[in-house]
């Protein structure tokens, strides 16, 4: 398909962030992300949650859905908590184009803080308690770099040692953790994560053919 029915795609969407954005008021942030460039897939931006601008990368929500490709599908209303701990409720819809390749997302995140606030208030007045699953803390940094090293940093402390010290098998399952986040989606990502895990790109390689052997 070629690239100008893409840039239609995203030409036409542009001006709808505006008017999602104002229905649901200022706790609503609308993103446009065009995936055929990961590292400044963000194209535009209504609204203000997370603080991504234009010409930012793809957030960790990103990477997972550009891994999955032609498996993706819309996720919508699921919880995440931003880094300086607010909640956001978000939904995530994959962009296709006429022949069903991934081209890209539009992104809603809603702030939940005060809308919890109030929440909390009720149902203390009902005498009601409530409460939601949220996910994993998520990275909405503007720099691609900072987002795949928070899921190798996530990784360190849950096993509680640097990611250079851990044993084959505990590798492994960081890899395969990567590699279900969508990182290796990346162009020239093989050469960064074995860096920061202190490996060889052969050595990676490895891991990913032993993880294959694992697929049905």
């Amino acid at each position: 398909m070629p690239d100008n029915t893409a840039d239609a795609v995203f030409a036409a969407l542009v001006p709808v962030l505006d008017g999602i954005a104002a229905t649901f008021g200022r706790s609503c942030e609308v993103v446009l992300h065009d995936y055929r460039d990961p590292e400044r897939s963000v194209v535009a931006v209504a609204g203000s949650v997370t603080g991504r601008v234009p010409g930012d990368a793809m957030s960790e929500i990103g990477l997972r859905v550009l891994g999955a490709g032609a498996e993706a599908g819309n996720e919508v209303g699921y919880l995440t908590r931003a880094q300086d701990g607010r909640v956001l409720k978000c939904t995530t819809l994959p962009l296709r184009d006429a022949d069903g390749t991934l081209i890209g997302a539009l992104c809603i995140n809603i702030d939940m803080s005060a809308i919890n606030r109030a929440t909390g208030v009720l149902s203390d007045l009902l005498g009601l308690s409530a409460a939601q699953e949220i996910g994993a803390t998520t990275n909405f940094s503007g720099d691609l770099d900072q987002v795949v090293e928070s899921l190798i940093e996530r990784a360190e402390r849950a096993h509680a040692v640097p990611v250079a010290a851990l044993g084959r098998d505990e590798r492994l399952v960081l890899v395969r953790s990567l590699n279900e986040a969508g990182v290796f989606s990346l162009r020239g990502a093989p050469a960064r994560i074995a860096k920061r895990l202190g490996i060889s790109r052969t050595g990676l390689y490895n891991d990913l053919a032993e993880l294959r052997k694992d697929q049905p």
